[in-house]
């Protein structure tokens, strides 16, 4: 089956384009669009009173659509931003001890990556990175305020299965144990009923929840970084009454919020999310369609001198194929060349799938790849 009549704007925008890019900028279904124009007509009627309807029931919609899909108790915990590091600036500022014994592994996006090299730089933190592997190990026998890991790492399709494992270290004076559901969430089917007491979870819709920029949350533990220092006015929306003198926080994870942002992205994720229930496409619906393009792309073996870095184990797996070789930069140019989306991380060439391919999509990738080869 073909889901591509979801996404015929994009796809009518360039119709000679193979976008296999999913897992990095994932093309918006009709449905974001028109959740767009939701929010502006809003912002034109409504003016200052939108953001009544913002903070109420669309601000609910989206708490409750991401508890659903993660399985949280209580959709109170969620707070939203325009990115992740919004997030990781406020977590970090309420960890009393300086300097800020961070553990972390090797494969971390390059955000959080610099901002921890930075703050190194400064004495700010000290970091250790381990590979994902022995992340466990090292975060039982050593003592650690901050413990940050992927849920999926992004260069190598690498999953974390070891979330509760690293829960269980966690405590409201420390450790804390952030996870980076970015490569995660809506591509893994994710419960976090178990944990949701005891960690962080940073996620957003840029790319699975295929909601565009500028909509990403937090699900922050009951009891965790009660009064983060790094705040915003919105972390007090509700309670502008107070004193001067004293800094009032929300309840629940709005307790993390910053000040203004764009709401148009909020539209986006409830829009797509209403798309996906009535055309019946859960994360395990989907993952189950990626998993047969991606295992028609290897049963043809069409990068036989690169080393596929996550290969298909019958397991959760990543909505990308993770190529490595000293050849990877170029076979990426060779393809953009053609019109052929994907993207390259130092040797690491990343193939995504999503929704909107077809087999007829892999199958032009696998005969461009070969034409591409046979030249070079």
């Amino acid at each position: 089956m073909s889901w591509k009549p979801l996404f015929s704007k994009a796809l009518a925008a360039k119709p000679d384009r193979l976008h296999f890019a999913a897992h990095s900028h994932h093309l918006w279904p009709d449905a974001a669009c028109a959740g767009h124009l939701v929010a502006c007509n809003d912002a034109m009627e409504l003016a200052d009173q939108k953001w009544d309807k913002i903070m109420g029931p669309v601000w609910a919609d989206a708490q409750n659509y991401i508890a659903l899909e993660l399985n949280l108790p209580d959709r109170q915990t969620i707070a939203f931003a325009p990115n992740t590091h919004d997030f990781l600036v406020r977590i970090m500022s309420a960890i009393p001890t300086r300097p800020v014994r961070v553990l972390t592994t090797d494969g971390e996006f390059h955000s959080f990556r610099r901002q921890m090299d930075r703050w190194s730089e400064d004495g700010q933190v000290i970091v250790e990175a381990v590979p994902a592997n022995a992340l466990v190990d090292k975060a039982t026998s050593s003592k650690h305020d901050l413990i940050f890991a992927s849920q999926v790492l992004f260069n190598s399709g690498t999953v974390l299965n070891d979330i509760g494992k690293l829960a269980a270290l966690a405590r409201p004076e420390g450790p804390w144990v952030v996870i980076d559901g970015y490569h995660g969430f809506m591509a893994l089917d994710t419960d976090l009923s178990t944990v949701a007491d005891r960690i962080f979870y940073l996620a957003g819709g840029y790319k699975y929840a295929m909601a565009g920029e500028g909509v990403c949350f937090l699900h922050a533990a009951p009891g965790y970084a009660p009064r983060p220092p790094v705040t915003g006015w919105f972390a007090a929306f509700d309670d502008l009454s107070l004193s001067p003198g004293r800094t009032g926080y929300a309840p629940g994870g709005r307790r993390f919020l910053g000040s203004t942002f764009d709401p148009s992205g909020l539209y986006r994720f409830n829009a797509v999310q209403e798309m996906l229930a009535e055309a019946k496409l859960s994360t395990s619906v989907i993952s189950a369609h990626v998993a047969t393009l991606q295992q028609q792309f290897l049963s043809h073996n069409p990068l036989p001198d690169m080393r596929l870095l996550n290969p298909l184990d019958g397991e959760a797996h990543a909505r990308f194929l993770a190529f490595q070789s000293e050849h990877a930069s170029s076979l990426h140019d060779a393809l953009t060349e053609r019109n052929i989306i994907t993207d390259v991380r130092g040797d690491v060439l990343r193939i995504g799938f999503g929704l909107y391919h077809d087999t007829e999509d892999v199958d032009r990738l696998i005969k461009s790849i070969s034409k591409i080869l046979s030249i070079t």
